[in-house]
């Protein structure tokens, strides 16, 4: 039996309360924790205790968090937090409710094709972000990258990013996974921002065919197929991949960076085309080509380079025919000279005996046989009275039609006005309508997968964006309806939510927070946070909202107001007794400030010294405020 992990309730660095454990790596722990300073559920990736007191794996962790937190985009896992606690190191990070790539290849195998594209297109804008800042991920896989139930993508995992192009760090280790790694890596050679790129390659062709294109019983044999494999193309694996797909995963994956893409951007450009039914780049169609060429393989591996071209197979030149042989007669140029009127007699007498055996047989069909009535165009009941009538039989053939209304005949078979025996049978073809197909329910799906889903159906999609309180990029809307039948390639409407539509955010500073609350609310604002802070405003005064005040925000948008704490108070010092110049000095040095009034008195003792004061002395105010000293004047008996 496992032993219960003892971080389970504790609270950990004096700050986040470990609720439970997510997910356990190579060289650390995730938990599911609550910050206590601010109120939010993050999640803190905590260190092994058995690598805290190694210093490789201390300076990968320690990598990990500041390699993160200098990236701040939407597809990128923020980091919050990093630090040393309990004898370990820890990094504090946005909490994403979702899971990883791989975990969904896993359960639902591959993903559609518009959908792996969207993919693949955020984690190219998560590593646009990074390589202009200068940092090159080096470990892409789908492990790393997490998905939520939005389709947001978020990359995390920069243990081994490196600021701009590198080398490995370890002797005859290999950095990344064998996968999905570049040839460049495999070799051990310096890497850049295309090593990133190969690597989205590979996962875009798991993402499309369920499986890595190489695979191998140990890395170093998967490693020596990055170096010396030609790859197969997608569809080879799954056929109703477009081949302009194929070719962006085959430049992704050239053996040569040079061979590849150059850029994030680049490959951004032909994915955002074929999502858009759009050409790609000649460039991209060229490169795919010498991938399949065998173009940059390893010296070592490389056997033969297969040619990018078949020629021809050479025809058979026509047989030269043989000379005629001395003595041979020549019958196709020899002149013969027959008769010909036996022949012409013979045939004359032949067509003679036909057309009179035709006459007889015609007029003997023709009272023995019933004429085939025209029904093209009638309706199927109308043309059926009419063929029984006849005394034929009918047999009718339902067919599709775009363009004759349903119930229509289309044709018929034997065509009108011929004869065909009794009770023989007329084949009429009706028209159904339009290929129609029942239209699948998207209501509250992801935009993407109600696209792929339409799709497949044989429909085209028009997606329009609407303020509604669903959830972004949700389907809350389809015409025609799940379930209903529509003919084959029209047009299926979905409405695809924006979220709550934005409101103004009132100004609620300066009110009590219960009034701030109040008034939110009001305004149809739910989630609301309290931030106790200094100030010298009265207790309980809200004295700053975030966002801003009469911004436009979405109803579910998280207000923050900071609430005063009150004033400030301390000690006045007291200074009965003493001369008003040493009164005065104690005063303004405990930060307050003196008013003297003097009071007349008939004891000459007191002439010159602090009679009284208000506040008293010892007593708790606030700093700057006033503090009145009574100071004895001596009037005589």
């Amino acid at each position: 039996m496992t032993p219960p992990d003892p971080l389970i309730g504790a609270l950990f660095d004096g700050r986040y309360k470990i609720i439970k454990k997510l997910g356990t790596g190579g060289m650390a722990t995730v938990y599911l924790a609550e910050d206590q300073e601010l109120g939010r559920r993050i999640a803190i990736k905590i260190l092994n205790s058995k690598h805290a007191a190694d210093q490789q794996f201390v300076e990968r962790f320690r990598r990990e968090a500041s390699s993160a937190a200098g990236l701040s985009h939407p597809n990128i896992v923020q980091i919050y937090d990093r630090g040393n606690a309990e004898g370990t190191y820890y990094i504090a990070m946005e909490l994403i409710d979702g899971r990883s790539l791989k975990e969904l290849v896993i359960q639902r195998g591959p993903s559609p094709i518009l959908v792996a594209v969207n993919y693949g297109r955020q984690i190219l804008a998560a590593l646009r972000f990074a390589h202009r800042n200068g940092v090159v991920h080096r470990d892409i896989k789908p492990h790393n990258v997490l998905v939520d139930d939005e389709g947001r993508i978020k990359v995390t995992d920069f243990g081994i990013a490196r600021a701009g192009a590198s080398e490995m760090t370890e002797v005859g280790s290999i950095i990344g996974t064998a996968q999905y790694l570049s040839p460049e890596q495999a070799r051990g050679a310096p890497v850049d921002d295309r090593s990133d790129l190969y690597s989205v390659g590979v996962l875009l062709y798991e993402l499309l065919t369920g499986e890595a294109p190489y695979s191998g019983d140990t890395p170093v044999e998967i490693a020596m197929k990055h170096l010396s494999a030609i790859p197969e193309p997608p569809s080879v694996k799954r056929p109703e991949i477009p081949p302009a797909l194929d070719a962006v995963v085959l430049r992704a994956l050239a053996k040569s960076p040079d061979d590849r893409y150059q850029s994030a951007e680049e490959m951004d450009a032909d994915l955002s085309a074929i999502s858009k039914g759009m050409e790609i780049s000649e460039t991209t169609t060229d490169a795919a080509t010498t991938v399949l060429a065998g173009a940059g393989l390893s010296a070592p591996t490389m056997i033969s380079k297969a040619p990018t071209r078949l020629a021809p197979p050479a025809r058979p030149s026509a047989p030269v025919p043989p000379a005629t042989p001395p003595g041979y007669y020549d019958l196709e140029n020899a002149r013969v000279r027959r008769p010909i009127w036996p022949w012409l007699l013979a045939l004359v007498l032949a067509v003679a005996v036909g057309v009179a055996f035709w006459i007889v047989y015609r007029q003997l069909d023709e009272s023995s046989s019933v004429s085939v009535p025209p029904v093209k165009g009638l309706t199927e009941t109308a043309a059926r009275k009419q063929i029984t009538a006849a005394g034929l039989t009918v047999d009718s053939i339902p067919t599709t039609s775009s363009t004759i209304s349903a119930g229509e005949v289309i044709r018929q078979d034997p065509a009108a006005g011929g004869h065909v025996a009794a009770n023989s049978t007329v084949s009429i073809w009706v028209s159904s309508g339009p290929n129609t197909v029942r239209v699948k329910s998207v209501l509250y799906m992801n935009q993407y997968a109600a696209i792929n889903v339409l799709q497949n159906s044989g429909f085209k999609v028009a997606a329009k964006p609407e303020w509604n309180p669903a959830k972004v990029e949700t389907v809350f809307k389809q015409d025609p309806l799940g379930n209903y039948k529509a003919p084959k390639n029209s047009t299926v409407t979905i409405w695809v939510s924006k979220g709550p539509e934005p409101i103004n955010l009132p100004d609620v500073r300066t009110k009590p927070y219960a009034t701030a609350v109040s008034i939110l609310k009001g305004n149809g604002f739910t989630s609301i946070v309290q931030q106790p802070v200094d100030s010298s405003e009265t207790k309980g005064v809200v004295v700053d909202e975030d966002p801003s005040p009469n911004s436009s925000q979405a109803p579910d948008t998280t207000i923050t107001l900071s609430v005063s704490k009150g004033p400030q108070t301390v000690t006045v010092p007291y200074v009965v007794g003493d001369d008003i110049d040493t009164a005065n000095s104690d005063i303004t040095s405990g930060g307050f400030t003196p008013n003297v009034v003097y009071q007349d008195t008939p004891d000459s003792s007191q002439d010159g010294l602090v009679i009284d004061q208000t506040p008293k002395g010892n007593k708790q105010a606030q700093p700057g405020s006033i503090v009145t000293i009574y100071v004895g004047n001596y009037t005589g008996p």
